[in-house]
């Protein structure tokens, strides 16, 4: 594991890391219509960060993005709210830490930018995800917070950040 590092991701990023996303999507046979499989944004993440109060980590190995999270203020929402966004890993990354790792970077810049809450949706299958969601201190919600357009993901979480 002394291989693998966490980054902030570059513009030479974008088309392995919106590779990752989808082929997780498709290995794990996970709804690829209303979630982040089909955001405008997959192609050009570092782009889509690249603006106050956001950022994208990718998790390297050997040269290899084999996984990536970020942050950035929760579309259509007023409120001091951050979403915790395309948290996604490759089969190889799971199980080793990295996800627990890359959760509290990414919390942790999410504080240092101000935010007071952080929210996220998931899917009811990723059971995995929500354990580690649910020992970082995200509980869960009985309805969606802002407009983020992923109706295929019933399940909310938010943390306060304070």
């Amino acid at each position: 594991m002394n291989s693998i590092i966490i980054r902030e991701i570059q513009q030479g990023d974008n088309k392995e890391i919106a590779n990752v996303i989808r082929q997780v999507f498709i290995s794990d046979k996970y709804p690829k219509t209303g979630t982040a499989f089909a955001d405008s944004q997959l192609d050009s993440m570092f782009e889509a960060y690249d603006k106050p109060k956001a950022i994208y980590f990718v998790v390297e190995d050997n040269g290899k993005i084999i996984g990536g999270a970020g942050v950035s203020q929760l579309d259509n929402s007023e409120e001091n709210i951050c979403e915790l966004q395309k948290m996604y890993f490759l089969q190889e990354a799971r199980g080793k830490g990295i996800g627990f790792e890359m959760i509290q970077k990414c919390l942790q810049k999410a504080k240092d930018f101000g935010y007071e809450k952080c929210y996220l949706e998931t899917l009811p299958e990723m059971l995995s995800a929500q354990k580690l969601y649910m020992k970082v201190g995200f509980e869960y919600l009985c309805a969606p917070l802002g407009g983020t357009g992923h109706t295929s993901c019933p399940v909310w979480m938010l943390k306060s950040l304070l």
